[in-house]
This record gives C-alpha cells, structure tokens and sequence, in this order.
C-alpha cells in the first residue's frame, strides 16, 4: 500500500467512527413516544384556517395578475 491509500484508510476508518458516535450519541435508551392528537390548540393549527389562508392568497393573487393586464382606456 501507498501512503496515500493508508492516509485514506486512516482518514475512512476516523470519519466511519465519527458518525458512529453521532449516531449513537442520538439514542435516548427506549422508545419513549409521545402522540398527542389534542384537536384543540392554537388558532394557526387548525386545518381550516389553512384552507381558508391559501384560498384567499390565491383569490387575491389572481386579482392582482388580471387587474394588472387590463389597458387605460
């Protein structure tokens, strides 16, 4: 082997370990899984405030496209 193949060797087995640690040090111990389905909450969790967000963004953004095109007569 070169020293440039053991150079890469070495540097492969040190970054290998690295995200081995990283992975490892990510374990909490179990799988402690908390799932809260709260249909409550704050008024920017709801679905329909989405819905009703997007339609008025599109509604207007059309308004604003064709109000755009329209000549001075």
């Amino acid at each position: 082997m070169s020293n440039i193949q053991k150079l890469k060797s070495i540097w492969s087995l040190f970054v290998l370990s690295l995200v081995s640690v990283v992975s490892f040090a990510q374990e909490t111990g179990g799988a402690d899984i908390d799932v809260n389905i709260n249909k409550g909450g704050e008024w920017y969790q709801q679905t329909w405030v989405w819905i009703v967000g997007g339609a008025l963004f599109v509604l207007l953004l059309v308004a604003i496209l064709r109000g755009g095109s329209r000549k001075a007569e």
